[in-house]
């Protein structure tokens, strides 16, 4: 790549520390309407970016129409980047169970929980890194009993030539609207697609405006429902859709962040670093343009900056207008 083909991001979040401005994160932003009409945009919505588990909802949907039912609680860890607690992996465990399968069968990579607390806990408690507390593993599971419903192989169920991935994207790309020309793998295993800000906003757009009885609709419906199923305790994810009715909201490593509203308003921002501390603070300006009340979204921007264990600074987002 050349120094040419670098996206065009712009100033979404600065850090302050006294009177001085320490740190500045760019990135690129864009929102749309329920048509996919943009709203407003910085930086280059435009460019290709990987999504990261951001896709996850957008698989979800997938398998949902090659005929996989689940109840909403397993749904939402399906579409989840979940903090690895007792009750996610259980939750995962009987996704699998219902197919018949066990951990063994997961092909996902092995790690600690995601969640700070929840790795804590595991640590203490003698546990090393598993296919089951690695924070897609909802995820696979769901993978994995689509196949077995399908009558398709579970071994190899990560390969590209294998019928899962066609299906999914193939459904990513209606989603979006794109054309799936970059394709690489996921931390997890998992093929991830190059994609601009632009499809994927749309694409969470019609998860929250899809009708009753299609699989966009029943996977918004179980992420909203079950929020603390989709990240978990402490997580900005989890705590945004609790404090703001009707939003759907999936986040993605590399400072990648999707939410839609209930009436299909939605948005897709990238932090051009990948660094994840800024990626809620840069969130909360756009939501705020689109029209969510303010003090909903109070706890989630101006984050302070402690020097001696007082408040010397803060971490915001940089308005949007137009």
């Amino acid at each position: 790549m050349t120094v040419n083909e670098f996206p065009h991001h712009a100033p979404l979040a600065v850090q302050t520390r006294g009177e001085l401005v320490e740190s500045v994160h760019y990135g690129s932003l864009v929102a749309v309407d329920p048509a996919g009409k943009v709203l407003l945009s910085r930086g280059e919505p435009t460019a290709r970016i990987y999504p990261r588990s951001a896709l996850k909802p957008l698989i979800a949907v997938a398998l949902l129409r090659a005929g996989l039912q689940l109840p909403a609680e397993q749904l939402a860890l399906a579409a989840a980047s979940h903090s690895g607690s007792a009750v996610h992996q259980q939750i995962a465990t009987q996704i699998l169970a219902g197919a018949g399968l066990d951990e063994s069968a997961l092909g996902n990579s092995t790690d600690l929980p995601y969640g700070v607390a929840e790795r804590q806990a595991w640590l203490r408690a003698g546990h090393g890194p598993t296919h089951l507390a690695q924070n897609c593993s909802g995820k696979h599971a769901a993978l994995l009993a689509t196949c077995v419903l399908n009558g398709w192989p579970i071994e190899g169920y990560l390969d590209p030539r294998h019928p899962l991935a066609a299906l999914i994207r193939t459904t990513v790309a209606e989603l979006t609207g794109e054309t799936i020309t970059a394709v690489s793998t996921d931390g997890c295993g998992t093929e991830v697609f190059g994609l601009s800000l632009t499809g994927l906003a749309c694409a969470f757009g019609k998860l929250t405006t899809a009708p009753k009885g299609t699989a966009e609709y029943d996977v918004a419906a179980a992420m909203r429902s079950h929020p603390t199923t989709v990240a978990g305790l402490d997580r900005d994810v989890t705590a945004l859709m609790q404090a703001v009715p009707g939003l759907l909201a999936k986040d993605g490593f590399e400072g990648i962040q999707a939410i839609a509203l209930a009436d299909g308003t939605a948005f897709a921002l990238k932090i051009s670093d990948g660094g994840d501390r800024a990626r809620m603070p840069a969130a909360v300006p756009a939501l705020l343009a689109l029209g969510v009340d303010s003090e909903l979204l109070a706890s989630f921007n101006h984050l302070p900056v402690y020097g001696g264990g007082h408040p010397v600074g803060e971490l915001r987002g940089l308005p949007l207008t137009g």
